[in-house]
């Protein structure tokens, strides 16, 4: 059977976008426009970053998708969002460029390129703790957002670069109480715009989230589904977990496992995995300046998610430190040097030769409004 859902969400995600929005702004209520109304958004963040290989590709290593350019001042993205609240229903349209949207969806239809999300929610009982939301919609999966200023580090983990930031389909969201949520979802496949040619089978996720107190929250999200055609379909199981602890008023822990498996090849009952551990530290210094450090290991060799010119996987570690100065409500400047070592040469040179270490630096001037 065809994935005829998936097909009819991708085709009309702008359309139902639009009607969600036509029918959240005439219920819009003057009194509570924190709830109901139209709101307009943007954000832009602008980068310098370094990496001492000086690759010669000017690309910095291709399991990053954000601040991915060298030596080159750049936008990574610029986003401009609509939103609409209704009394049961809500929408989002966010329309972006730069160089997060054309590497992290570089193997989308063109026009994808431009989409950062276009969906359309409903609220399905009179207490709005029930929502169904259809079309290109945040990812239920990690705790990084491809907005840097909601991040307490300036890069994205490996981790989050390697999974979803986004997926096409829907998402059944019901917050049973303070303490506990769940969602399941049914979408096109592992950040897929529409599904992969010649794929059937749709993917489904789930998550459940857990906050015994204001200061800790638990996260597990799953996905299951395929990246192939049917004709060689390799089943992908991913699990994601996280904890976040608010340690004071100014210190800040998350801890995020991540472990994926992949059958080897059509029918097969032997898997390639690939896991991550990520553990992020921030301290609030003061209302304007913030300090974070970050150390994450990311293993894949089985080449699952990434290719190494070894052909070898990778098994990479790395270490990152940032300071951050909020300038205004509006302006957010950030500086950050990371470094990564893989257990074999795999970093670009500027004379085309490897090396197993890469060093960087990296700058960004983030504005919203």
């Amino acid at each position: 059977m065809k994935l005829t859902l998936a097909n009819h969400l991708c085709r009309f995600t702008l359309l139902l976008t639009g009607l969600g929005m036509a029918m959240a702004v005439p219920t819009a209520s003057a009194q509570d426009d924190d709830e109901n109304g139209f709101s307009v958004s943007a954000f832009a963040d602008f980068y310098y970053g370094y990496d001492f290989n000086d690759p010669a590709s000017k690309r910095r290593p291709d399991f990053l998708f954000n601040h991915t350019k060298n030596d080159e001042p750049e936008l990574n993205l610029g986003l401009l969002t609509l939103s609409a609240r209704g009394d049961r229903v809500r929408a989002n349209l966010g329309l972006m460029n730069g160089t997060y949207a054309t590497q992290n969806l570089a193997a989308e239809p063109s026009w994808a390129e431009y989409v950062f999300e276009a969906n359309v929610g409903f609220a399905l009982n009179a207490e709005r703790s029930v929502w169904l939301d259809v079309g290109i919609i945040p990812s239920h999966i990690g705790f990084e957002s491809a907005i840097s200023t909601q991040n307490a580090t300036l890069s994205r983990s490996i981790s989050a670069e390697n999974s979803p930031y986004f997926l096409t389909g829907a998402n059944l969201n019901w917050a049973i109480n303070e303490q506990w949520s769940v969602a399941g979802l049914m979408v096109t496949g592992w950040q897929r715009t529409k599904p992969v040619d010649g794929n059937s089978l749709p993917s489904f996720g789930t998550q459940v989230v857990y906050r015994p107190s204001e200061t800790v929250s638990f996260n597990w999200s799953t996905f299951i589904g395929t990246d192939d055609p049917d004709e060689t379909r390799r089943m992908r199981y991913f699990n994601n977990f996280y904890v976040q602890y608010a340690a004071t008023q100014r210190v800040d822990l998350t801890v995020g496992f991540d472990i994926g498996a992949q059958q080897k090849f059509k029918g097969s009952g032997s898997y390639d995995l690939w896991w991550t551990p990520t553990a992020i530290v921030s301290y609030q210094l003061t209302d304007q300046w913030a300090v974070a450090m970050r150390m994450e290991y990311f293993r894949d060799v089985n080449e699952v998610l990434v290719n190494s010119v070894t052909g070898r996987g990778i098994g990479v570690w790395g270490v990152s430190w940032n300071i951050d100065w909020r300038a205004s409500d509006n302006v957010m400047l950030r500086l950050e040097t990371r470094w990564l070592n893989n257990r074999e040469p795999v970093f670009e040179r500027e004379d085309g030769t490897l090396n197993d270490d890469s060093g960087s630096l990296l700058a960004s001037v983030a504005f919203e409004f």
